[in-house]
């Protein structure tokens, strides 16, 4: 069995979309705040609002997901999609006309 296949189909990437309203200070600090929990929790912003995670299995995929919905303001849409790592190794990253290539993902196994 070729275990890279296995592990390329077994290992997730969380991505979280999120549009926040930011017309009150109230509305700015929450959205604030939700991109400090997002970081807290290993995201790494790609967009302003889209960030992304790398984990280990498809149980901590979840383990994340459930802390995001927990920290969800009472406004605005957030969207969770969980997608394999192979599936993720397809993406095409362009800054201007230029195709930057995909970061390579980490390395080292997650124990959480």
């Amino acid at each position: 069995m070729d275990h890279n296949r296995l592990n390329a189909y077994h290992i997730m990437w969380l991505f979280v979309f999120f549009d926040l309203p930011t017309n009150t200070k109230k509305e700015r600090k929450e959205a604030a705040r939700f991109r400090k929990d997002l970081i807290r929790d290993g995201f790494t912003m790609m967009q302003y609002s889209v960030y992304i995670r790398h984990c280990a299995s498809k149980e901590s995929g979840e383990v994340h997901a459930k802390r995001i919905k927990s920290c969800i303001p009472d406004k605005g849409q957030v969207s969770i999609l969980r997608i394999t790592d192979k599936q993720y190794s397809d993406i095409m990253n362009y800054w201007g006309v230029k195709e930057k290539p995909l970061a390579e993902g980490p390395k080292q196994l997650e124990i959480f």
